[in-house]
């Protein structure tokens, strides 16, 4: 077989078949759904242009881009999409050189890669956006969560070689992967918190005023959540003391005055000449709401009793009092206690939904954007 063709006409024509193999820069920010332009430039680096004319030949791109078809029969990872050639001159102070480039634009086959990579990832990702539908005050989240990050982890040392190695930039489903990752980890420290708050929220002080306006006030309206005002007590606790300048006149030591709210009414109390036999004291037409306890003490006369004169029963009416206070302390501290539980169990529950809404956004942003890497990847001419 010649090496060259020469013709009469000063052409010489070098058909013979030579086997290249170069290597290109690959642009893998959006792997899989990458498209690869690699550069062939053939010219004689010897001769100038005067010496040795460069040209392109009778047959076009398109042709060539056929018979490149026609020659690659195994279908593998790579599709070749087009093929493009443009002369190019280099000038120099001695001479200039001529040169033609081709421009071969590969396209990858990504189903292997969706299958393998982004299907698994996206399941395990779902599975851990429903696990937010688990009660955390009945339900174990914790361990739940740990398998999937385990699972996650697996799958991802696994998966490893099918990413690619070489490239400048990093490709975009790394990134899928890691944030992924994050949020599967992030959510395991939430259900941490939920359950920390859940068993001791009794026990915390109350919620402070910064995370209250921060979390209560405004991440609860980005969450669709509302967090429930106090109700404000209408209960009254008046006590009247014998000493006291501006008590009743005919109030006497040891009575204790209770209602849910004052009410002007023509009913009064009892006369303090008036001698019963009981220790509670009430009025026919009691207001709603009030109650009168008092002692009376016993007397044949209408003569009031000396003011040092104790008897037991006012003693142990004065005790009765000290424990309806105390018990009246406890029941407010309760209460006080209950609302500072349900603030922290808000501030709970607004974290969890917040962290639910970050991955619906997440999921979605991630399905929307595989599917506009594939379609652009597809309408590429």
């Amino acid at each position: 077989m010649p090496y060259v063709y020469l013709d009469n006409t000063g052409h010489v024509y070098d058909d013979k078949p030579v086997r290249v193999v170069s290597s290109c820069r690959m642009e893998i920010y959006r792997f899989p759904f990458d498209i690869q332009n690699c550069t062939f430039t053939f010219g004689p680096y010897l001769h100038f242009d005067s010496d040795v004319r460069t040209v392109m030949g009778n047959s076009t791109a398109k042709e060539i881009l056929e018979d490149s078809r026609e020659a690659m029969r195994t279908v593998g990872e790579w599709e070749l999409i087009d093929i493009k050639r443009k002369m190019h001159i280099l000038v120099h102070p001695q001479g200039t050189y001529q040169e033609i480039r081709y421009f071969i634009v590969f396209r990858r086959h990504p189903i292997l890669y969706v299958v393998n990579l982004l299907v698994p990832s996206c399941f395990l990702v779902t599975v851990d956006l429903f696990s937010f539908l688990l009660p955390p005050a009945n339900v174990d989240r914790s361990s739940f969560k740990m398998t999937l990050i385990l699972g996650y982890t697996v799958f991802l040392l696994i998966m490893n070689d099918l990413l690619p190695a070489t490239g400048e930039n990093t490709p975009l489903i790394n990134v899928f992967f890691s944030i992924s990752l994050a949020l599967m980890v992030a959510s395991l420290l939430e259900t941490i918190i939920i359950t920390n708050i859940q068993y001791s929220s009794s026990h915390l002080p109350a919620v402070p005023h910064w995370l209250n306006v921060l979390v209560l006030r405004y991440l609860a309206r980005v969450t669709g959540l509302s967090a429930k005002s106090k109700p404000k007590s209408k209960k009254v606790t008046v006590n009247l003391n014998p000493q006291d300048a501006q008590g009743s006149r005919e109030a006497r030591p040891g009575f204790l005055v209770t209602g849910m709210a004052k009410r002007p009414s023509s009913n009064t109390l009892p006369p303090a000449d008036a001698v019963t036999p009981a220790l509670t004291v009430r009025s026919r037409e009691a207001q709603p709401g009030l109650l009168v306890t008092g002692v009376s003490k016993r007397s044949s006369s209408n003569t009031p009793p000396p003011a040092d004169a104790v008897t037991p029963a006012l003693i142990e009416l004065r005790k009765l009092s000290r424990d309806l206070r105390a018990v009246r302390t406890q029941v407010d501290g309760h209460f006080q206690d209950s609302q500072g539980s349900q603030d922290w169990l808000m501030v709970g529950l607004v974290i969890d939904r917040l962290l639910f809404v970050l991955y619906i956004v997440f999921i979605t942003a991630s399905f929307g954007t595989i599917i506009v890497l594939w379609s652009v990847q597809d309408s590429y001419l």
